[in-house]
């Protein structure tokens, strides 16, 4: 499903499940950034035990990002990475896990979905290219001003896919950044870190959710755990519901859409590269200071609480006079369910069902109406009784022709609108728009620091007037130079945009009038409408997609061959006589090796990431697979208006073929290439404070060569398997570090040991319900929020987790007292930059607290702005904090961390900081994969160690 339109809904549909985060940033005192202590109480009013880490999230953001430079170089990108993990560990502040998880190879049906993608991106990046070139080149010919073109080389992000150099140099880079938090973070001090790298099969996601399953199926296993799971995708809160955990948080980073993006040629904001007219840049701020500045700030988390959404769905599920008892659980696992038939990363979406036309609560209205017939619920612990799922969709089919219907109608009145809008825009809009200091401009922002200033106020006043008395000669829309004459780019062609009705593109399905089912299956299939044999097979086809898909959430991956073999869905009313369908698939299937789904997913542009012989079966035309990397292909809009929306109409990979072909240019591989091919596990490392770091270090001196259980009793529940790493990182061994603008971790005490979650039978059926134990959170949800969210009301989401918070708020007097008492230094804060009198650090400001230790701030500079309002924290904050306070009895591990009240102690050696508070490195080393040798210049603070201790 798409992930903007399904969020939106969402958020308006529920808008009490987002919170926003309180994040405290770090302080500057005197030039010198002092971190954030993860390791004090969460400002957000609640305490985590589990951060899951999505992190292809991360990963791309960070190598190639929209809204602020890219990053030079690959080095850049790893510390960007690791300043990207360590904001988000301090606004959850996990106290017991970190689970990091990167896309292992994925299933099948997945990879179809990729490799759409990744031959998109390829297609419209060469597109791109071209088209940059032209306009470039017709710029300059008409004497237009552009900034010479930079040379540099187009980062892939093609080469974010398991088997590639990239991803095998970011697991290294992750594990030294593991060690070094471990060593010198206190708020990492009891924490066990899990590593799921790129090697591991599996997608990121479900590589986590797989991890809760068989954990919530060990008997240790605290039903009350608080898990935060960091990722934008929306299938995201599908997996969360599916654990049906208690305590389930999602973060992520608030959706802003339309953010600015500079012009690709000009480098200015404003218009995109079809649109440049090569005019000069204007200076931002006096002196042109602000050049480099983009107009977008750094962004924002929020919180999404999927206790209050099952809040909501309660409510909404419940059922008076059903023939079967009422269980909230299974009415969840139905909802989720019924959400895939709109879209999902494995099938295409129904074509009467659209998010934004409500498709979602039109389900939800007739599974209401309809399970009083199912006689029970159409789903159990992730399977699918087909034959209630057949009723709710031919309920579905029996409206899809006045759905068509009501489609055209809204987009025939939204078209008129937008038409009479762009005539009113036209009558009304001004016939000429002064520049520079005559621009209008909205109230108060005249004096902001990107204001434009005139270089010459009298040209702009010679153009009004010249405006004003123009000849027949000179059009309206001439511009003029800076001597008077009309600029070489007068006369622009008026854009599409300007006109009276947009291009439409055509539709020759036309779903609105009668026979569309058999124009659809003409068009789309190529096959008659009365062939019944075969949409009966794109039906078979669909309901055992919708079958793995569900299997896939609340068990795991049932196949990893199947795959949907069609790029059309069919239509609800052709869901007949789908109960008898099977729904099993073949057992014991593997995953493809890295580069194999390498070259299943990546076009031939991206064969630069393969082994020459491997790349050549990609161009070749006597390749014997070449039929599956066409160098164009069609894009079928289906019914949209761009092209991203559409369908890329791909030949589908032939897994014997490919794999027959390959065995041919194995032999051609270097044992690095297949070191990269072969399938890796987890790793998982403790710091020195660890219970459980003894055990481990243990297992080494012994040289056990058997799998060792994991004593739950030590790491907080968690079982599983111990086997000896072979690159293990050991206590008193040198880490080196694989950035060379980061030092070597020469004192290291942290130690990792590879892990592997507790298995069960093929067969086994993980259960879908509430453990025995679990507490129901409070209630969060009052009857005012019923209205807000049913009647559209404006909603402004909460700050941090308690309700009752109330923002800082002065008034004009305590301003002026302010103004008075602490005036405006030399520095560019608000406030002066002196460093603070050396009382206030007496005492260790980043110690952690002992138990039961009440903090008590000695300075009103050393509290965090919200302390000082706040008061003591909520009666459940203090419970969470202290697991061993009340009359719940103590756990085994919780036990054992009793004992572990020494203040977190760290390495004794000082050194410079460098980026992201890492030690800088001396010795140069070159780039990778073309990169340039020179890393980004950071500004290196005076020597000093992370945190400061007495």
């Amino acid at each position: 499903m798409g992930v903007p339109a399904f969020f939106r809904w969402l958020s308006r549909k529920y808008p009490s499940i987002i919170v926003n985060c309180v994040e405290e940033k770090p302080k500057e005192c005197s030039g010198v950034k002092i971190p954030v202590d993860a390791s004090k109480p969460n400002p957000n009013d609640v305490e985590f035990d589990n951060l899951y880490l999505d992190m292809n999230g991360i990963i791309h953001p960070c190598t190639h990002p929209e809204d602020k430079p890219a990053p030079k170089n690959e080095d850049e990108m790893m510390v960007a990475i690791f300043e990207y993990i360590d904001r988000l560990f301090n606004i959850v502040r996990p106290r017991r896990l970190l689970y990091m998880a990167i896309d292992g190879v994925a299933p099948r049906a997945k990879m179809n979905q990729q490799r759409s993608r990744r031959f998109r991106a390829s297609k419209e990046g060469m597109e791109a290219a071209v088209e940059k070139q032209r306009v470039r080149e017709e710029i300059l010919a008409k004497g237009g001003f552009l900034p010479p073109e930079e040379i540099k080389e187009r980062f892939d992000s093609n080469c974010i896919t398991p088997g590639t150099e990239f991803m095998d140099n970011l697991a290294k880079c992750l594990r030294y950044y593991i060690a070094d938090r471990l060593n010198n973070d206190p708020g990492w001090k009891n924490l066990t870190v899990i590593l799921s790298d790129a090697s591991v099969p599996g997608e990121g996601e479900h590589k986590i959710m797989d991890y809760i399953r068989r954990q919530r199926a060990q008997p240790n296993h605290d039903p009350n755990t608080h898990h935060c799971l960091c990722g934008a995708d929306a299938d995201l809160i599908m997996l969360g519901l599916a654990t049906h955990e208690p305590n389930f948080t999602i973060i992520r980073e608030e959706f802003k859409p339309n953010k600015p993006k500079p012009c690709a040629l000009c480098n200015q904001f404003g218009h995109e590269v079809k649109d440049c007219e090569g005019l000069p840049r204007e200076k931002k701020g006096k002196h042109d200071e602000l050049a480099d500045s983009l107009p977008c700030a750094e962004g924002e988390f929020i919180f999404l609480r999927l206790n209050v959404l099952r809040e909501y769905l309660e409510r909404e599920l419940t059922m008076a006079s059903l023939p079967f008892p009422f269980d909230v659980e299974r009415s969840i696992d139905d909802w989720v369910f019924m959400c895939f038939f709109v879209g999902n990363d494995f099938l295409p979406h129904l074509p009467s069902l659209e998010i934004r036309e409500g498709a979602i609560d039109r389900l939800v209205n007739i599974y209401k109406n309809v399970v009083h017939k199912t006689g029970g619920y159409l789903t159990e612990s992730g399977y699918v009784n087909l034959q209630r799922v057949q009723m709710i969709m031919l309920a579905v089919g029996e409206v899809e022709d006045s759905i068509f219907k009501k489609r055209k109608d809204d987009e025939d009145s939204f078209r008129r609108r937008q038409k009479e809008k762009r005539k009113r825009m036209k009558r009304d809009q001004p016939a000429f728009t002064p520049s520079g200091i005559l621009t209008p401009h909205a109230l108060g922002s005249r004096n902001s620091p990107g204001c434009h200033v005139a270089s010459n106020p009298r040209q702009a006043a010679y153009e009004m007037r010249m405006h004003g008395n123009s000849s027949p000669s000179v059009s309206p829309n001439t511009s003029f130079a800076s001597d008077g004459s009309p600029s070489p780019l007068a006369g622009i062609k008026r854009k599409a945009d300007d006109s009276d009705s947009e291009p439409e593109p055509e539709d020759n399905v036309r779903l609105w009038e009668a026979g569309w089912k058999q124009r659809y299956y003409k068009n789309k299939f190529d096959v008659d409408a009365a062939d019944e044999k075969f949409r009966r097979k794109v039906v078979q086809s669909y309901v055992e997609g919708l079958c793995w898909v569900l299997r896939y959430y609340y068990q795991g991956c049932a196949s990893w061959k199947w795959y949907y073999p069609f790029h059309y869905a069919p239509f609800a009313s052709d869901f007949e006589g789908i109960a008898d369908m099977s729904s099993e698939f073949e057992k014991g299937t593997k995953p493809f090796k890295p580069l194999e789904q390498l070259m299943g997913v990546f076009p031939a542009a991206s064969g630069n990431f393969l082994h020459p012989s491997w790349r050549k079966l990609m161009s070749d035309p006597d390749s014997s697979i070449i039929d599956f990397y066409p160098e164009d292909f069609a894009i079928d809009l289906n019914g949209k208006k761009y092209a991203w929306q559409g369908v890329a109409l791909l030949p589908f990979v032939d897994e014997r073929r490919l794999r027959a072909t390959l065995e041919e240019v194995y032999p051609d591989l270097t044992p690095e290439e297949n070191r990269r091919n072969s399938l890796g596990g987890d790793v998982l490392f403790v710091g020195k404070l660890h219970p459980l770091r003894d055990f481990i270090l243990e297992l080494y001196q012994t040289g056990s060569t058997e799998p060792i259980d994991v004593p739950p009793e030590l790491c907080h529940g968690i079982q599983g398997k111990f086997s000896l790493d072979e690159e293990a990182i050991l206590p008193d061994q040198t880490v080196c570090s694989p950035v060379p603008m980061l030092r070597d971790l020469t004192q290291n005490t942290a130690v990792s040991i590879n892990f592997k979650d507790p298995q069960f039978a093929e067969d086994y059926v993980f259960k879908a319900v509430m453990l025995p134990g679990a507490r129901k959170p409070a209630a969060v949800l009052k009857p005012g929020d019923w209205e807000k969210s049913s009647n559209g009301w404006q909603w402004k989401p909460q700050l941090g987790f308690n309700r009752d918070r109330r923002p800082v708020h002065l008034d004009q007097a305590a301003f002026r007292t302010l103004g008075h008492a602490m005036p405006r230094g030399s520095g560019t804060g608000v406030y002066s930059n002196t460093a603070p009198p050396p009382a206030t650090y007496e005492g260790s400001l980043y110690r952690p607290l002992l138990r039961g230790q009440a903090q008590i701030p000695k300075l009103m500079s050393n509290m965090r702005p919200q302390d000082s309002w706040r008061g003591p924290p909520p009666l459940f904050q203090q419970q969470r904090f202290d697991r061993n306070v009340g009359a719940e009895p103590l756990l085994p591990w919780n036990r054992m961390l009793q004992t572990q009240n020494a203040a977190f102690q760290p390495n004794q050696y000082q050194m410079l900081a460098g980026p992201g508070g890492y030690p800088p490195r001396r010795d140069d080393r070159g780039g990778r994969q073309g990169y340039p040798r020179e890393g980004r210049k950071y500004p290196l603070p005076p020597p000093s160690g992370r945190y400061s201790w007495n």
